[in-house]
């Protein structure tokens, strides 16, 4: 009997412990779907870098008791067709609560229409075409669309005295979004749009447009485009001899800008939601970090992947362990303050668009300078 007691004794604890293990060793998944390969490939693999240095982090926080977090990482190569195949494949993984991703406005919505058929809640770090967020309620950014940024910069350009300007932009959703969200907001303040020029990605040599907006004798440029369009953009500039001063998007604030165009990039100015020389302590941290982790300097692709991760975590640890896609959606939509380095967040919950202010900034003698 005595036997039989210790018996069943050992037998319970093994249970215990087998319990005990199981629900400490629970996974939370995360997709990330992000361009590891083509034309868009060096975005992706800052996204990745920033996110595995926020997901080490968060999973040796302790915020999210019983539970560790992963993501997994699928190649869209920027093309909508490979992002909607990846959709389907993070859709049929039951363990995926949510995803992030993608890179593009375009990419991101293609997709974004598969997750929200499907109740999967998505959260881009860079699509910020306007309609991104009104494909579905489950989808939600961490970066302000070109609706805000292109009056931000528009009205910033009429307070200097630049109100005739010509516009560059790259042809797909969010290039065309830029350019005719500064164009509307140029003419309410009484300003001159000489004219509009689209260029498929990919370009590099953009002489000719250049030449033919020079013509109408625009006071400034605003370049929409990603930074290494720009620093072709701004280094022919330079060469033609064009004397208009330039202006661009948020997309053109990296160092790699100033490192492609050099001197050329000078004078260059935008507006942005990432500063490296914040004395912010979160910014310090991050900053340093991401620095000694891969040897280069964060950018605000990589800060807006950073807090897109954050914010996503954030959320996972509000609901706790049995989170669900549907939980998930509604801390998502609640998400108030989040301290990120991109400044705090917060989404409206009914439209899910983030609330956050734009820096102004200026390349001087090779760096970024806030404009005060």
């Amino acid at each position: 009997m005595k036997i039989r007691n210790v018996f069943l004794a050992v037998a319970f604890m093994a249970v215990m412990l087998m319990a005990s293990t199981a629900m400490a060793e629970k996974v939370i998944v995360l997709g990330y779907s992000l361009p590891l390969s083509g034309s868009h490939a060096q975005y992706g693999e800052v996204f990745r870098n920033a996110a595995k240095l926020q997901l080490d982090k968060f999973n040796k926080s302790g915020k999210l008791k019983g539970a560790t977090v992963e993501i997994t990482y699928e190649d869209s190569k920027s093309d909508p067709k490979e992002a909607i195949n990846i959709a389907r494949k993070f859709i049929d993984d039951k363990r995926i609560v949510g995803v992030l991703g993608d890179f593009t406005s375009t990419v991101s919505m293609a997709a974004g229409r598969v997750y929200g058929s499907e109740g999967m809640p998505q959260l881009s770090q860079t699509a910020s075409h306007p309609d991104f967020t009104k494909v579905s309620k489950y989808q939600f950014r961490n970066i302000t669309t070109m609706a805000f940024e292109s009056p931000f910069a528009a009205k910033w350009a009429v307070s200097l005295g630049f109100k005739k300007f010509a516009i560059i932009a790259i042809q797909n959703d969010w290039g065309i979004s830029a350019a005719e969200n500064f164009d509307s907001a140029m003419k309410a303040q009484g300003g001159e749009i000489t004219s509009i020029e689209y260029f498929n990605p990919g370009t590099r040599d953009f002489r000719s447009i250049l030449t033919k907006v020079s013509r109408d004798k625009p006071q400034a440029i605003y370049l929409c485009m990603m930074y290494e369009e720009g620093a072709m953009a701004l280094q022919q500039i330079r060469q033609l001899g064009i004397k208009a001063q330039a202006f661009g998007t948020s997309s053109l604030y990296s160092p790699k800008l100033i490192e492609l165009a050099g001197k050329a990039a000078d004078g260059v100015m935008l507006s942005t939601t990432f500063m490296p020389d914040s004395p912010e302590a979160n910014v310090v941290e991050f900053v340093t970090e991401y620095k000694k982790s891969y040897n280069s300097e964060p950018n605000m692709f990589t800060a807006q992947a950073y807090d897109a991760v954050g914010i996503m975590l954030d959320a996972i640890a509000k609901v706790g362990p049995d989170v669900t896609r549907s939980s998930l959606r509604d801390a998502l939509a609640h998400t108030t303050d989040y301290p990120g380095v991109t400044g705090a967040t917060t989404f409206d919950p009914e439209t899910r668009e983030p609330v956050k202010n734009m820096a102004r900034m200026k390349v001087e003698d090779g760096s970024f300078k806030l404009v005060k």
